[in-house]
């Protein structure tokens, strides 16, 4: 044990590995988890379910939805919100969803980010899970004398099953998701997932009669080998786990050669370490002995945010020995941008701004970063600050200065879109982080002076309250529908149940009884756009044209007549990833970026050689025959063309790319409504049946549209 105690001592109380994941209605416990990082918890997927009253096989992520979890310390406990971050549903052994009556299944994992200014207990040590260790588990209320013992009888593929002892407590509710502790490994070797109960009478529900027949005080865990396997691809491990540095490790050496030099004294050197281990919330050492160098040094480059914990220590006595500490650190990966004070305080803001300006943080991040080449992160907001935390800085700063930080320039964007109040508190949030960097005043106000402009020329063009409606074919001339409202908040689902089947007049009334529901905002007299998201096979179904003909009602309902209509393939996107940078990129350009017309002339390989390297491209018009059209629109909409234009009935040349070439990229639904309209009220004027693919970068979807071939929402 060094003198940074980061590697869980916890034989006299291995107890207090026990992190509470609480419910969000009461205090009780759902279940347990364990501290797996600095500011990270592991539990199962079933315990963050029920924690928020979902249904304990839920599929879909919960999303930007808290949970409060509580860390225990040996004199009290503190509470604290948390957020999933990595999430591994609960699965069949066939890949599916877990069905009622299955006992066992695979995946139930969960990564929790904690918004703990510090730590709270270090990380307990892991090892594998091997038949014949003897483990312990405890309730996820923490309770000492909730102790269950338990021996590993077997491990099978990729489950353990433990046997509890004749007496003492055994496991039941409540127990899933903790830590099992192993004495002998000194190490956590699994987490518990589930126990056989007794048999019930089938009648009553009553527990049978006991019978020596009957299975007793089994319970099955997930081992910690295959928490790995399942975590490993992720780079959860890497990022919260992180190896010790080697003896030649260049940022090793450099750290522990300027903590000797910087801190010679012992006093000066006990008392920073203090410091330091309080601010990452970890145990203390020796008062009266200092930590050497290369402890120092080693804490720092496994700690992710000690080093910027310790830069802030030292950066008003000493900005020098601050700069020196964080050249030496950046020769790592492993140390973060911020220290938990500033990482914790960042996540408080962001939870006191309105939904609408969480929800426009993708367009903020790439207005702030408009060389990156794709938007960092994965699905949450976590993953995305993680990845911005590690990106470098921009190169506005003189040489010898300290650039500023890609994280705090979207922070500086973000700041910009909210109120005046929560605004000023993320400015404020970072002059204090810039400070602490060393990054002089100037620098940042000029990015400040950017955010302020752009966020002042998107003022000017509000989100557009629309509603999206999956739609996928049923039994032939009728279709499933799910439908979701989005005031600029994000998706909400308002649809019913999606295996019911309707008619095209049908699906035309309820979609105008979800449209019919919508509170437009004051002053937006645009009506809202209605976005149709498809497979790729359903491109060109007549959606727009369907017309809801209610013998109660006078007007006939068209829906491409009323409302602009788009269509939406995510598939296409998704299964083509490595153009969504591409997309994103041309979504940025929308106003400045130009059309190009396919024409019957070109084939599909001279589509993709024109298109695909030419970022300037946001709209493409096809004015081809139907036969090769619908490949041509494919290759445009998975190259990341935002934007593209057909007529899905004409032969010859089209009217509808020759009409809407006048029509600006921005208000094409708006163009392809008037047009409808036109055709409807005279068609040889305009014989046209215009579709419009539209791919807006900076609004989301629901998750379900992201993911191919299966659901997995």
């Amino acid at each position: 044990m060094g003198w940074f105690r980061t590697a869980g001592d916890v034989d006299d109380d291995p107890s207090l590995l026990v992190v509470s994941v609480l419910r969000s209605e009461g205090d009780k416990a759902a279940g347990a988890g364990f501290v797996l990082g600095a500011d990270t918890v592991l539990t199962c997927a079933h315990v963050v379910n029920d924690a928020l009253g979902r249904d304990m096989f839920e599929s879909r992520s919960p999303g930007h939805a808290e949970i409060p979890v509580e860390l225990h310390e040996a004199v009290r406990s503190r509470r604290y919100p948390a957020r999933v971050v990595h999430w591994i549903p609960p699965r069949g052994r066939d890949g599916g969803a877990v069905r009622e009556g299955d006992g066992e299944w695979l995946g139930d994992l969960a990564v929790l980010r904690v918004d703990a200014p510090a730590a709270g207990l270090p990380a307990a040590g892991r090892a594998a899970m091997a038949v014949g260790q003897e483990v312990g588990a405890w309730h996820g209320g923490g309770e000492a004398a909730t102790l269950a013992r338990l021996t590993v009888t077997s491990l099978h593929r990729s489950l353990g099953y433990l046997d509890g002892a004749a007496t003492g407590m055994s496991v039941g509710a409540g127990y899933s998701g903790g830590p099992l502790w192993c004495r002998h490994e000194g190490a956590v070797v699994g987490l518990v997932v589930a126990h056989f109960m007794p048999p019930r009478d089938p009648r009553t529900g009553a527990p049978l009669p006991y019978s020596p027949q009957q299975l007793v005080r089994r319970s099955w865990a997930v081992p910690w080998q295959r928490v790995e396997a399942e975590l490993r691809p992720l780079g959860v491990l890497d990022a919260v786990l992180p190896a010790p540095p080697g003896p030649e490790d260049p940022a090793f050496l450099l750290l522990a050669e300027a903590v000797g030099e910087l801190l010679p004294v012992m006093s000066e050197r006990i008392d920073r370490a203090q410091r330091l281990a309080t601010a990452c919330g970890i145990a203390k050492g020796s008062g009266v002995t200092p930590p050497t160098p290369e402890e120092f040094a080693e804490f720092l480059l496994t700690h992710p945010r000690a080093l910027a914990a310790l830069s802030g220590i030292l950066r008003r006595e000493s900005p020098d020995a601050a700069d020196r500490l964080l050249a030496a650190g950046g020769l790592s990966r492993t140390p973060r941008l911020l220290s938990p004070q500033e990482y914790a305080a960042l996540h408080k803001h962001l939870r006191n701004l309105d939904r609408a300006v969480l929800s426009r943080f993708p367009e903020a991040v790439r207005a702030a970063l408009p060389h990156l080449a794709a938007r960092p992160g994965g699905d949450s907001l976590d993953e995305l600050l993680d990845h911005l935390e590690v990106l470098p800085g921009d190169g506005h700063s003189a040489s010898r200065e300290r650039r500023v930080p890609a994280l705090l320039r979207v922070m500086e964007y973000v700041g910009a879109l909210g109120t005046r109040h929560r605004g000023a508190e993320l400015r404020m949030w970072a002059d204090g982080v810039a400070q602490r960097l060393g990054i002089p005043r100037m620098a940042l106000g000029e990015r400040r002076a950017d955010a302020q402009e752009w966020a002042r020329s998107v003022r000017s063009r509000s989100a557009r309250v629309r509603v999206l409606v999956q739609v996928t074919r049923a039994e032939p001339g009728r279709h499933h529908l799910r439908s979701w409202c989005d005031e600029g908040a994000g998706p909400r689902q308002v649809s019913r149940d999606s295996a019911v089947s309707y008619s095209a007049s049908e699906a035309a009334r309820e979609v105008l009884r979800v449209l019919d529901s919508l509170t437009p905002p004051a002053g937006d007299e645009r009506p809202p756009l209605v976005e149709v998201l498809v497979d790729r096979g359903s491109l060109n179904l007549p959606v727009d044209e369907w017309e809801a003909r209610d013998p109660d009602e006078i007007v006939p309902g068209v829906l491409g007549v009323e409302y602009p209509l788009v269509v939406h393939c995510p598939e296409l996107l998704r299964r083509h990833g490595r153009f969504i940078s591409h997309w994103r990129i041309r979504w940025d350009r929308l106003d400045s970026g130009r059309t190009v017309v396919v024409s019957e002339s070109m084939d599909r390989d001279a589509v993709y050689s024109t298109l695909v390297n030419q970022l300037d491209t946001v709209r493409v018009s096809v004015d081809v025959p139907p036969g090769p059209r619908d490949g041509i629109v494919q290759i445009c909409l998975a190259l990341g063309i935002p934007v593209v234009v057909w007529d899905r009935g004409r032969d010859g040349a089209s009217h509808v790319v020759e009409h809407m070439a006048d029509v600006a990229t921005r208000e094409l639904p708006d163009g392809v409504r008037g047009y409808r309209a036109n055709a409807m009220a005279s068609p040889p004027e305009f014989p046209g049946r215009p579709v419009l693919a539209w791919a807006d970068a900076d609004r989301t979807v629901p998750r379900l549209h992201l993911t191919e071939p299966q659901e997995s929402t």
